[in-house]
């Protein structure tokens, strides 16, 4: 009798957690679902729950509810569950609004600076550039990593440090002695 329960629970709490994922996506995201596909996807997980509700019941009648009782708390923990990754994916900062644009900008400013790390002729003109004894291009590098973290955590503010990162990267570039004719155009 237990094993039986067990496995009816098992194959309930499965059924029940599949069918509310899949009905909750396609009427979230299925723009336009298909009243049918849903008709199916709910019909596939009752022919798995409601048997799994009635032949333990059929047993032992007290079972009947609770394999009921699991059922609602499983589709209830499987909703709750879809709305907290929803939360947290709407967090992420690939998500906020402008992201490509400061993405965008963050990369070019990257690619300014590696100029002079790359570069052997600008490394020789420019050497306080990657000279971290500096005190603006130690706060370049520390704009820098500032700029990565915000790109990749939730709550910071990205646009922000892109802003501090471009404001520390000319400060460095006038206290090295870079000529404005040898700074590429922005873009």
């Amino acid at each position: 009798m237990p094993a039986m329960m067990l496995l009816w629970g098992v194959a309930l709490v499965l059924a029940t957690a599949a069918t509310t994922y899949v009905v909750h996506r396609k009427l979230t995201y299925g723009r336009g679902a298909e009243p049918d596909g849903v008709f199916w996807d709910v019909f596939g997980g009752l022919v798995v729950t409601v048997p799994a509700i009635i032949v333990p019941a059929v047993q032992w009648p007290p079972a009947g509810l609770i394999m009921i009782f699991v059922g609602i708390t499983t589709a209830a923990g499987t909703l709750l569950s879809i709305r907290k990754v929803e939360r947290l994916h709407a967090a992420e900062p690939r998500r906020r609004a402008g992201f490509p644009d400061d993405a965008a900008r963050h990369e070019s400013l990257l690619e300014q600076w590696r100029q002079y790390e790359l570069d052997p002729g600008r490394t020789i003109d420019f050497p306080a550039m990657t000279d971290v004894r500096a005190a603006e291009t130690a706060a370049l590098t520390r704009a820098m990593r500032e700029a990565e973290y915000c790109k990749v955590t939730a709550g910071t503010d990205y646009r922000a440090a892109v802003e501090r990162l471009a404001e520390a990267l000319a400060a460095a570039e006038r206290a090295a002695g870079v000529p404005t004719a040898a700074l590429p155009s922005p873009s």
